[in-house]
């Protein structure tokens, strides 16, 4: 069997940057172990397989893969793969997804830098209430327990709709930069350092960007991930508990993979009303890298 894939880098506009991508087309003639397989050679973050939709109105079915394992969504995967079927296919305004966490709407923009697309949330970011300590967050990234928090933000874990997120609030940009995994303490850290620790400082004021990012998910197969989009979407849920709750829209830039020499920009929106969260939105550049055929 011979199937076409592209490969994209997301949240850039420049090759060579961003979160790498591989989606391979017309995958319904594959299976779970095929796809797993797949997913591990190509070895990037994910690997999306696109498939007919259950429903006709909507534009695609995706199955999304780690090297280790299927997620029920994934934000990156999202942005590229709506960038791409905008391009092979001619679609200017929307494309709909339908993904295990449910349908996922993405608009399309055309800007000076190329085709912008922005996912609407299926799910609103949900909280839990079993945060690790400081002191084991700290050793299983190997800082000190005084390098945690930032302003009133302190650990806290919420689920985006794909598994559950640790969000670490970090002192300083510097503190970001030195953070690595110390993995003999990262199972300290339970279920909620299973999937994925995402870490964040304040940019600084007047730079652009409101916050810097970096991501770990060893136990997913992944040590660092350029662009988590998941994890953005899932953001507004510590921003509304520690900086109050707003009313109306609130828009932030988070720039990720940095210190991987792969920077991503990842525009970050969240409607709010009445204390609680009404809806969240995440868009970002994709480019196109290579294209190819698989031959199993």
């Amino acid at each position: 069997m011979r199937f076409s894939f592209h490969t994209l880098d997301v949240f850039t506009t420049e090759v060579f940057a961003g979160n790498p991508l591989a989606v391979v087309l017309d995958a319904q003639a594959l299976d779970d172990v095929q796809m797993q397989k797949i997913a591990a050679e190509f070895n990037l973050s994910e690997t999306v397989f696109v498939l007919p939709p259950d429903d006709e109105a909507n534009t695609a079915k995706l199955r999304i893969f780690t090297p280790a394992r299927e997620l029920a969504f994934a934000g990156h995967p999202t942005v590229g793969t709506a960038i791409l079927l905008a391009d092979l296919f001619g679609i200017k305004d929307e494309v709909r997804l339908e993904e295990g966490v449910g349908l996922v709407p993405v608009t399309l923009a055309a800007r000076e830098q190329g085709m912008y697309a922005q996912f609407s949330a299926a799910v609103m970011p949900e909280p839990w209430t079993n945060v690790p300590s400081d002191k084991k967050i700290a050793k299983a990234l190997s800082l000190k327990d005084h390098q945690l928090g930032c302003g009133t933000h302190r650990a806290s874990v919420f689920n985006p709709g794909n598994h559950p997120v640790l969000y670490v609030p970090l002192k300083d940009r510097a503190t970001l930069k030195d953070a690595k995994i110390s993995i003999g303490d990262w199972p300290e850290l339970g279920a909620a350092g299973a999937f994925l620790a995402y870490l964040y400082c304040e940019g600084e004021p007047g730079s652009g960007v409101d916050y810097h990012a970096r991501a770990f998910a060893p136990l997913s197969g992944i040590a660092e991930d350029p662009a988590t989009g998941s994890a953005a979407a899932g953001f507004p849920g510590p921003l509304l508990s520690y900086e109050g709750p707003w009313e109306g829209v609130r828009a932030w830039v988070i720039m990720q993979g940095e210190d991987m020499g792969r920077a991503s920009r990842i525009e970050l929106e969240a409607d709010a009303a009445r204390g609680g969260l009404q809806a969240v939105r995440v868009g970002g550049h994709a480019v196109k890298v290579s294209s190819g055929k698989l031959d199993l």
